[in-house]
């Protein structure tokens, strides 16, 4: 069961991980697609930076061992900002083509988060 849940894992966060470097790199670019679609749902361009550079420092914090309160964070991060871009994108009636790349980054998100091993889950503290 173990070796099923580590190979779970380790699939869907590559998949995680190539999927936010992937956008966290377009987003630094800034291509015309990606700016265009930000002036559609009323953010400003310079969120662009900001997001990417947090989705490449994510994926970091999930991939290397250790510091998993980071790890905590990423996920939450990567959670918080895959919500956001589909509700954004669901307020302005967007179609579904719209919605779903984030959606399939969410389910990643949480697939990766719940299957991860125990080296890399926060300890909890025992009062």
């Amino acid at each position: 069961m173990e070796k099923r849940n580590r190979i779970i894992y380790w699939i869907f966060t590559a998949w995680l991980a190539l999927g936010m470097t992937s956008t966290g790199i377009v987003q630094l670019m800034k291509m015309k697609e990606e700016v265009t679609m930000f002036a559609h749902l009323g953010y400003p361009e310079y969120l662009l930076t900001i997001i990417g550079v947090w989705k490449i420092l994510g994926v970091v914090a999930v991939l290397i061992p250790n510091f998993q309160l980071l790890k905590e964070w990423a996920y939450a991060g990567f959670f918080f900002c895959m919500s956001g871009a589909i509700v954004s994108h669901m307020a302005l009636g967007d179609p579904i083509g719209e919605v779903a790349p984030p959606l399939l980054l969410l389910v990643l998100t949480v697939i990766s988060w719940y299957f991860r091993p125990a080296s890399r889950k926060l300890i909890p503290v025992q009062i």
